[in-house]
């Protein structure tokens, strides 16, 4: 199986340029990710700060990315399908609290959550015999299941700049640092096609993480990532879509909330009506009566112009013969 290598792993922009490898359609291959940090704290006596971080930090040079994955047959108005078929995490995370980042950033009442802080989160194997599956170790009381997930993935937008197309503020319509808790083993992620090859990138896994990354460092770790790409031809999505075994989730990163909400609830009804011929007035009425329709709020940090990242779900149940 063929694979990037975690040494070629440190992009940090989603543009056209030369791939790192070139994957036909169906073919299953393995990105090896470095951390959000670059791998620069491993240990709980290393503060996250530019002395310890060093000039990538001072470059905004976070989450580093593999890529480009140049996908054969993919094209411009093409969906492209990524299907996670598993996530190897390492032995250990991170998750470190920046000072001036975060909610209680400048508290008076808890001035021990003001930062730098490093906490290192032990990750044991599961009943598969690797971490893809296994338990994260917080304390000696505190354990919980990990859910191993791809934080930053998306294909190259038209326009960079424009799209913001860096590997930490970036999020559009192609993708971005959406920190999505759903692009996991088992689930396949919907991206729009732009360029011939769609230029696919992915990185900045992690082991574990709260809805809404409360304070914007989840258990940040290395990983691979196996994946492989199908395409859907002709086929012009708005965002970022999840196909799940047993539901659909529509993406939106926006700044308001309720305004990323709206419309992620708007293109769910597109999608209903448009993909599984769902009457528009039926579809409209899941989104006020359906007890089973969920919001997931998965990112929501004030940091820089990164936007807020939300989901809305309903299961495939309720889409007839899907």
């Amino acid at each position: 199986m063929r694979r990037i290598l975690r040494r070629d792993a440190y992009e940090y922009e989603m543009v056209v340029k030369e791939p790192k490898l070139k994957v036909s359609l169906g073919e299953t291959f393995v990105c090896e990710t470095e951390d959000a940090l670059n791998g620069m704290i491993s240990r709980e006596d290393q503060l996250p700060t530019p002395e310890t971080l060093g000039p990538r930090f001072e470059r905004f040079e976070m989450n580093p990315l593999c890529g480009p994955i140049y996908v054969e047959g993919a094209k411009p108005g093409d969906t492209l399908v990524v299907r996670i078929h598993d996530i190897v995490v390492a032995d250990q995370g991170v998750s470190c609290i920046f000072p001036g980042v975060g909610p209680l950033a400048d508290s008076a009442q808890y001035p021990e959550c003001r930062g730098p802080f490093t906490k290192i989160i032990k990750h044991l194997p599961g009943p598969s015999g690797t971490t893809s599956d296994g338990k994260g170790v917080l304390s000696d009381r505190i354990i919980w299941d990990l859910n191993p997930h791809v934080g930053c993935i998306g294909t190259a937008p038209v326009r960079p700049i424009a799209a913001g197309a860096d590997s930490v503020f970036g999020q559009g319509q192609h993708g971005g640092n959406m920190d999505v808790r759903d692009v996991k083993k088992g689930n396949q992620l919907l991206l729009p096609v732009f360029h011939e090859g769609a230029y696919l990138y992915l990185g900045d896994i992690h082991a574990s993480e709260g809805d809404s990354e409360f304070y914007g460092v989840a258990d940040e770790s290395r990983a691979e990532v196996t994946v492989s790409c199908e395409v859907v031809r002709r086929h012009i999505i708005p965002a970022p879509r999840i196909d799940t075994p047993t539901s659909i989730i529509q993406l939106h990163s926006f700044r308001p909330l309720d305004d990323a909400i709206m419309q992620a609830f708007r293109w769910l009804i597109d999608w209903m009506v448009q993909d599984y011929g769902i009457n528009p007035r039926e579809a409209y009425m899941h989104m006020d009566l359906n007890p089973d329709l969920r919001i997931h709020v998965y990112q929501m940090v004030k940091m820089g112009r990164i936007n807020y990242t939300v989901g809305v779900e309903i299961p495939k149940r309720y889409l007839g013969n899907a």
